[in-house]
């Protein structure tokens, strides 16, 4: 540099020098136009310090930024290059997923009401039934010849009732005629005719008389009241001959066929079907303590089933039980999902979606960008200027590729490492690279 300084300050010297001869020769001499030697001498003294300038000035400058520009690529191609995503904000309406099991809205046995034999049995598991509707019929003779012993026992006891107010008007009879003895006995002893012990039985015939009226009337009660207990055990025993054919209770699916045709049955014993009522179905869950007060009645949810991927069916929170669980800390809640295609079985596993809002939606980080250290869960922040900076992190629901992050010092928008490996260290400059990865 110093070399070619001292060359451009001698061309400017030399140019000095001639434009000052030129001046002189201009005061001396009548004014003229330079001659050709001149300006040739002139564009050439140029043109050299042209040259000299690019060659000794521009050229060496131009190699060092090269060099520098080299260097630094260099330096930030040395840099670990890591993969970073940033921090994003969970929506405002929370999906609490949690396992169930569905049940039908109603399920009953049906039991035998009448001792018999089955004559016929109309439907078997599975079968879909109407209420009202005849599952089997049951034959029991016995019934019959016991119903007939209660009409004859009926008609005895009638006629019992007939032979006791007989005997109530027969027994009236002959108190009004020992009444009327008994009176005219009275009479004859006052006027001294008869005498006292005379008298005094006719009174005591008509007391007695009086006393079998009343025993009559009483034979005429216990009569009546033996005839209305034959007439309810008649009643009792027809009730039971409809009890011979067994009908749906409510409309529903057989699901218990434990009975068939010629099979003895017991009466209040004998277990001959079980019958669900599917057109609703429940499904029973425990909520953990922490989103407890998330659940409210009349909350909808939605029911996914393993076995039939893509299909959701809705529902809605019918009631809660009000009460933790001491044993699992959990609430028992109670979803109600219409099924009118049936496609919906009692028994099955569920998983049912609560769509739970959210006043203040926590942040959400993946799951992959979790450091777990001794003094806690952290993750890798990476400043603007490319410097790692490790900050510790309170977690909270997990939902396997993801995390929610409670409470912690980072911000919406921050860049996290992907992975960290050895090489992000606190302090250290990486090179960031944006992930497709989605937080």
């Amino acid at each position: 540099m110093k070399q070619t300084n001292g060359i451009e300050d001698q061309l400017r010297s030399e140019i000095e020098d001639l434009k000052r001869q030129l001046a002189k020769r201009q005061q001396h001499a009548e004014p003229a136009g330079p001659s050709w030697r001149t300006v040739a001498v002139i564009a050439l003294l140029l043109i050299v310090l042209g040259a000299a300038g690019y060659f000794l000035g521009y050229l060496p400058r131009q190699r060092r930024e090269d060099v520098l520009a080299a260097e630094s690529k260099a330096e930030v191609q040395s840099l670990p290059v890591v993969n970073v995503v940033p921090v994003s904000r969970s929506s405002g309406q929370s999906s609490l997923v949690l396992p169930g099991n569905i049940q039908a809205i109603t399920e009953a046995p049906i039991l035998a009401r009448a001792s018999g034999y089955i004559k016929k049995r109309n439907v078997d598991i599975g079968d879909r039934v109407k209420a009202g509707e005849v599952l089997a019929e049951i034959e029991a003779p016995e019934l019959n010849q016991q119903i007939r012993q209660a009409k004859a026992s009926i008609d005895q006891a009638e006629s019992t009732v007939q032979q006791a107010e007989a005997a109530v008007q027969q027994g009236r009879t002959n108190a009004n005629l020992a009444h009327l003895t008994a009176q005219r006995w009275d009479n004859l002893f006052k006027r001294g005719v008869v005498s006292r012990q005379d008298n005094d039985t006719a009174q005591a015939q008509y007391e007695a008389q009086q006393a079998n009226v009343q025993a009559l009337e009483k034979a005429v009660a216990a009569a009546r009241s033996n005839a209305a207990a034959a007439e309810a055990n008649l009643a009792r025993l027809n009730e039971l001959l409809g009890y011979q054919t067994v009908r749906a209770p409510f409309t529903g699916v057989i699901t218990v066929r434990n009975v068939d045709s010629g099979m003895l049955v017991n009466e209040g014993s004998t277990l001959l079907f079980r019958i669900a009522q599917t057109d609703r179905l429940r499904t029973y869950l425990n909520v953990p303590q922490a989103d407890a007060d998330s659940v409210r009645v009349g909350q909808s949810a939605t029911l996914l089933i393993p076995d039939l991927p893509g299909r959701k069916f809705a529902g809605l929170v019918a009631r809660t039980a009000n009460a933790m669980d001491p044993a699992t800390r959990t609430l028992l809640v109670e979803v109600q999902v219409p099924n009118p295609a049936g496609v919906l079985i009692p028994g099955e596993y569920a998983n049912v979606d609560l769509a739970v809002p959210r006043k203040d939606p926590p942040l959400m980080i993946p799951g992959d960008t979790l450091v777990v250290r001794s003094d806690g869960p952290q993750v890798a922040v990476v400043n603007p200027d490319g410097i790692v900076h490790f900050t510790r992190i309170q977690l909270g629901r997990d939902f396997g590729d993801h995390l929610e992050v409670l409470s912690s010092t980072l911000e919406e928008g921050q860049q996290l490492v992907v992975n960290p490996s050895d090489a992000v260290r606190e302090g250290a400059k990486v090179k960031p690279v944006t992930s497709g990865k989605k937080s």
